[in-house]
């Protein structure tokens, strides 16, 4: 059986360059982080809220803190791109936020009721509201695999449906009916057996061989890689779909098979699937195995097949290329039945010239009648906001050059259409928000018009320079006109949940501010606010501490922001420069007006949680939080081209802004990021002196690794070599001069951040005498979850940064 790699059991694994064997000799520990982190990485989370699709009830549902490594120790397997728990046929657990408690709320007040009947220490997932309102189903995690339990409002106690049979390897394992007397489920077959013996010697060689057939793909994870893995990823993914009553009565539902997924129609007579077979493929995930997609009624004959595709391992590398033949098909929510799909009218391939790039096609039940074309996109189809007959809206994008476009369709005259906006989609300043979409009957969004039917409502953040304020609109689809109903107050951030009328006159909202938790409340126009949640601050050791938007300019010219936060009770004439943290993370643009936008976020309410870098404000350091590091392409040339010399301009900017402030001192401060900051802090230890030290973690740092592309750059290895090389830090390995903490994932599931990334680095910087200290966290994915990965990372840190910028405190 391929579970992954467990040769280190218990412990972080810490390599330190000349680290004295006899001190590993028992191996190491995990350590706790200082006080007060360890307190409040331990204190119990506010619960998570949801409101039901009337928009009359609350759900609350209580969560676990952060899991235990032993959870995360239980078995796993990689198979096609997904991560299992076998024993339960579902999701990895590193992949699962359980539930341990549920509890309805009226929002017209009153005391909150607990769900009664749950399993004692049951842990919930994929909890999900049906469309009535009146109950909500979940999965509950049993010995011997999930079961499917609801939960009705009416009486408020907890149900089985099913024994520990669903199969939520590829999803939420179940889906609720439309008309909500129940609801459809993926189950494992009654006959399927025990699992395949994975562990008989090979019959032979893995061979494969191209043919001479193009075939790039970028980094892929976790996919099959022999007839062993095949075996076991048709045994754990193979399910049967079946409906389940709300009395807990099953039926199946067709023939078993792979499914990556399946909906019903609207209508409730239909569903649409979405079976892979074989042959499976080695090199590209599941999603792109050969596919047929079909629709059967619900006794399961199939009556319409809207594609057989085939493998998919050939699509272009950049991020406006897309496979040929039908794709993203799904039904339309506002009418019964009716499938609606997009092709590609260009191969797929961006760089073939086309002035129609996708084309998005319907066809209404019974499917016997010519496709019709609903819209010719200039861009890459990116979803459809469906209304009624008159309106829906199909949104398009293009990544080349930033671009989304919004396009108002007539669904019953196709030829009538209406471009609302095109716009560059990284802009803050000038985004008009987004139509607001609610639940119909059968629990299928469509967009909210007003009561009269003439106007949709829309929402969005509201961004300016002085900061975010959430708005809440009505546009006229015709003309586009705009009336502003509400904004958000100065020094709140307050976002609209739902509407609770049809003109928009009482509506839930978030409002959190610069000191106040965020929390539910229903707001009326005539200014009358009723709480819905008390939520309290989860870390009030962070409470004095203070916080605000610098801006500053990078010597070209390009306008930089960050937030700078600074230690609970620090006084600058008293205490003088502090030790600073720079933590970031790079973002490519086309465009350097827009690159340079800032938000102030000091209505925000802002607390650490999980291994944030935050929580080094306990510790005495001042924190540069994301300091802009923008990578900009103007007039079509590659923002990569230059990247090394715009990373570092951006970091001196910010160095020298925090230094004029009198709140850093110019030699002690470090710099670090996860992910791609990772790969920024190592890049500007090896071509700056800027910094004291560097914390990277969950980092790439050799492109030729990543030789179909990476992060936002589109060309190959081949297309850019002197790019690919001058960004990667591995090249550079010799002229890394600072101490570095490198800290990673072992079993890091990141697209082209391979745990191998860490180790040839670390190698590297070894073989050049370099200070580095190599931490793998056991079990862990690209982000850390165990309580003890979690507290183990921020002693690292802490530690790290004591050691280097607080040499008086800690010798070296």
């Amino acid at each position: 059986m391929r579970l992954r790699n467990l040769s280190v059991a218990c412990g972080a694994l810490l390599l330190a360059a000349g680290a004295p064997m006899a001190a590993m000799a028992d191996g190491p520990t995990y350590q706790q982080p200082p006080a007060p982190i360890a307190d409040i990485l331990d204190s119990r989370p506010n619960p998570g809220v949801s409101i039901s699709p009337d928009r009359q009830t609350l759900l609350l549902t209580d969560r676990t803190n952060l899991p235990s490594i032993q959870e995360l120790a239980e078995p796993m397997l990689r198979l096609g791109g997904y991560r299992i728990n076998p024993r339960n046929n579902g999701p990895a657990n590193s992949r699962v936020s359980w539930i341990t408690g549920l509890s309805f709320q009226s929002v017209n007040g009153g005391e909150e009721r607990k769900v009664a009947g749950l399993p004692a220490n049951a842990r919930l997932t994929n909890v999900s509201w049906s469309p009535n309102g009146q109950s909500v189903a979940f999965l509950v995690d049993a010995a011997n695999g999930l079961e499917l339990w609801t939960a009705s409002l009416s009486d408020g106690r907890a149900k089985r449906l099913t024994n520990g049979v669903i199969n939520a390897t590829t999803g939420s394992g179940f889906s609720w009916l439309p008309d909500s007397s129940g609801l459809m489920a993926l189950t494992t077959p009654v006959s399927r057996g025990r699992p395949p013996v994975t562990d008989r010697p090979p019959s032979g060689p893995m061979i494969d061989e191209t043919g001479g057939r193009a075939a790039p793909v970028r980094t892929y994870q976790d996919l099959l890689s022999n007839p062993m893995d095949e075996a076991l990823f048709d045994y754990y993914f193979t399910s049967q779909p079946v409906i389940v009553t709300l009395s807990g009565r099953m039926r199946s539902l067709g023939e078993p098979g792979v499914i990556l997924g399946a909906s019903t129609s609207p209508d409730g007579r239909y569903v649409l699937q979405t079976r892979v077979k074989k042959p499976y493929s080695y090199i590209v995930p599941a999603a792109l195995f050969p596919t047929q997609v079909t629709v059967s009624d619900m006794n399961g004959r199939m009556v319409h097949q809207v594609a057989d595709l085939p493998l998919r391992d050939n699509v272009p590398t950049s991020f406006d290329a897309v496979a040929v033949g039908p794709r993203s098909a799904q039904w339309r929510s506002d009418e019964d039945a009716t499938l609606v799909w997009t092709e590609a009218q260009d191969g797929g391939d961006p760089r073939n010239a086309a002035e129609v790039r996708d084309r998005v096609f319907m066809l209404r039940a019974p499917f016997n009648d010519a496709t019709v074309t609903l819209a010719d996109l200039k861009h890459r189809f990116a979803g459809i906001d469906w209304g009624n007959d008159n309106a829906a809206i199909v949104n398009s994008r293009w990544f080349q050059n930033r671009t989304e476009t919004r396009t108002l369709v007539n669904p019953s005259n196709p030829s009538e259409t209406n471009v609302l906006l095109e716009r560059n989609y990284q802009d803050r300043y000038n985004n008009p928000g987004s139509v607001m979409t609610e639940a119909n009957a059968s629990g299928r969004q469509v967009m909210k018009f007003t009561a009269d039917g003439s106007r949709v409502f829309v929402t969005g953040e509201g961004a300016t320079r002085e900061g975010a304020y959430p708005f809440l609109d009505t546009m006229d689809l015709k003309t586009g006109d705009v009336q502003r109903l509400w904004r958000s107050a100065q020094g709140e951030y307050e976002t609209v949940v739902g509407l609770l009328d049809d003109n928009g006159q009482r509506f839930v909202t978030y409002r959190q501010s610069k000191t106040d938790p965020a929390n539910l409340r229903i707001r009326a126009m005539d200014g009358q606010i009723t709480p819905l949640t008390h939520f309290p601050d989860p870390a009030p050791q962070l409470a004095n501490v203070s916080s605000e938007l610098i801006t500053y300019t990078r010597k070209d010219g390009v306008q930089l922001s960050g937030t700078l936060y600074l230690p609970a009770g620090y006084d600058k004439t008293r205490d003088g420069p502090l030790p600073l943290l720079m933590w970031a993370y790079p973002a490519e643009f086309t465009d350097a007006a827009v690159a340079g936008q800032v938000v102030d976020s000091d209505n925000r309410f802002v607390r650490p949680s999980g291994s944030s870098h935050l929580f080094l404000l306990t510790q005495g350091y001042a924190i540069l939080d994301n300091p802009t590091m923008p990578i900009i392409g103007v007039d079509g040339a590659e923002p990569n081209d230059t990247y090394i010399e715009q990373l570092s301009a951006s970091a001196e900017a910010a160095v020298d802004a925090v230094v004029s402030l009198g709140v850093a001192d110019r030699e002690r401060i470090a710099v670090g990021g996860h992910s791609y900051g990772a790969f920024m802090t190592a890049n500007l230890l090896a071509h700056t002196d800027l910094f004291k030290t560097g914390i990277a973690r969950s980092g790439a740092y050799n492109r030729t690794l990543t030789p179909f592309g990476f992060q936002a750059e589109q060309r190959t290895y081949w297309e850019a070599t002197e790019t690919y090389n001058e960004m990667s830090p591995f090249t550079y390995a010799h002229k890394v001069n600072e101490p570095i903490l490198l800290i990673h994932g072992e079993a890091d599931a990141n697209s082209g951040t391979f745990p191998i990334q860490t180790e040839r680095f670390y190698a590297a910087l070894k073989g050049n005498g370099a200070t580095a200290r190599y931490v793998v966290l056991p079990l862990e994915d690209h982000g850390y979850r165990a309580r003890e990965s979690v507290g183990h990372t921020l002693y690292e840190m802490s530690s790290w940064l004591d050691r280097w910028m607080k040499p008086a405190a800690s010798a070296q």
